[in-house]
């Protein structure tokens, strides 16, 4: 009963203190519309629409190892860079993917 609330939570204050988030939010906006205005076929169109709440997953998991990582210690320590930048390269590659995607079905 109460994961929901966590979840809104958790969703609200991703969008508060994530400007990334609020970027893909915002990207959302736009490819999101788009994928159902285009004439493809309905498993294309579920394609267009997964990869891009694909990246907002993504970013919200990302968000949740640096909060985690900077609540152990804000101590620079390689293991911590490390696990930040997986992160960062996670959410590279779901934007590279929504970028093949996107192309693949419509050109």
């Amino acid at each position: 009963m109460h994961a929901g609330g966590y979840s809104w939570a958790g969703l609200l204050a991703a969008f508060r203190g994530e400007a990334a988030f609020r970027q893909l939010l915002l990207l959302n906006g736009v490819l999101l519309p788009l994928a159902f205005c285009l004439e493809v076929a309905k498993v294309e169109r579920a394609l267009l629409i997964a990869v891009c709440l694909l990246a907002l997953i993504v970013e919200l998991l990302n968000s949740a190892i640096e909060a985690t990582v900077d609540r152990i210690s804000l101590a620079l320590h390689p293991l911590s860079k490390q696990a930040k930048d997986l992160g960062s390269a996670a959410q590279l590659l779901t934007l590279s993917l929504i970028a093949v995607v996107w192309a693949v079905i419509l050109l």
